[in-house]
């Protein structure tokens, strides 16, 4: 029986096709930052530790029903060994309940601290205007444009607002409301938080920070019901390498010879030419139609 349960475990682990590291995931997705991977490295733990109270508690099951079953012997009425009274046994099973929780809350703890850590001097600053129902991202950091004004991208409902971002560094969002609350979200990120209204004056911790570890784009959302059009808020994080940012952030600052203004955002990323990252519109998602003209009725 033991060879058959083996072998039956490794056809099931075979035939799921699954890598090594996917099946430590255990059903976590891959995200694209330090943090993010950070919080699978708690999950995988979890779930092991979890797994091992179930084989613990399965077995013991198991064998209470294969070994003290109620014997031919036994007189109707008969009751089996009673442990109400049996002083280690109760305390085993206070204490180790206890001790496993205080185990997980403390790498819970130590986890969500990493997450939230912030530097005192990241590489980039990012600030997020959250507004009914699109986005706003400037630069503070960077260099002001042509005109002196600081580096905007300004999303609106027939254009998806990109933020370009760099790999490799660390990155500050400063979040901020111009209304109600939203919320900006990232699911590769692994990470979400709300957007409130003037958060300094209600004390409310309004950034974070993060490390993107590889290139791509990857679609935003607001998760906050914010009001009517709050499905079509959304925006795309672009990441490039550091020196194509570089160059990017380069390029907003330069006058465009064909309009007489500073470089827009997929002006800029026309202009660095690096293919499918670069591509002018974003390429995750795309513009909410807010013609309600269009709507019919089913049938």
């Amino acid at each position: 029986m033991g060879k058959v349960a083996a072998l039956a475990g490794l056809v099931a682990l075979l035939a799921t096709g699954c890598s090594g590291d996917e099946v430590l995931r255990f059903g976590w997705p891959v995200g694209v930052t330090k943090e993010s991977e950070d919080m699978r490295v708690l999950w995988t733990w979890s779930v092991i530790a979890a797994l091992a109270v179930g084989v613990v508690v399965w077995g013991l099951i198991f064998w209470s029903v294969a070994f003290h079953r109620k014997k031919k012997s036994d007189q109707p009425g008969d009751l089996p060994r009673q442990f109400q009274y049996n002083v280690p046994l109760e305390l085993f099973c206070v204490v180790l309940p206890l001790v496993m929780v205080c185990v997980l809350f403390f790498f819970t703890a130590t986890t969500e601290s990493k997450v939230l850590a912030k530097e005192p001097d990241p590489d980039v600053t990012v600030d997020v205007i959250a507004f009914q129902w699109n986005w706003e991202f400037d630069y503070p950091g960077a260099p002001k444009d042509a005109n002196g004004q600081v580096i905007k991208t300004v999303g609106s409902s027939s254009e998806i607002p990109i933020l370009v971002l760099p790999t490799g560094k660390r990155i500050q969002y400063n979040l901020r409301s111009a209304d109600v609350i939203h919320s900006f979200w990232v699911p590769e990120f692994h990470f979400k938080r709300d957007v409130f209204p003037d958060p300094d004056k209600n004390n409310q911790d309004s950034s974070f920070q993060n490390t993107i570890d590889r290139t791509g784009a990857f679609v935003g959302r607001c998760a906050e019901l914010c009001g009517t059009y709050h499905s079509g808020m959304n925006f795309e994080v672009r990441a490039l390498p550091a020196d194509q940012f570089d160059r990017y952030i380069q390029l907003r600052t330069q006058i465009n010879p064909a309009t007489g203004q500073p470089n827009t955002t997929a002006e800029a990323l026309a202009a660095l030419n690096c293919g499918e990252l670069c591509a002018p519109q974003a390429t995750t998602t795309k513009p909410f139609n807010t013609d309600r003209t269009l709507r019919t009725q089913s049938g």
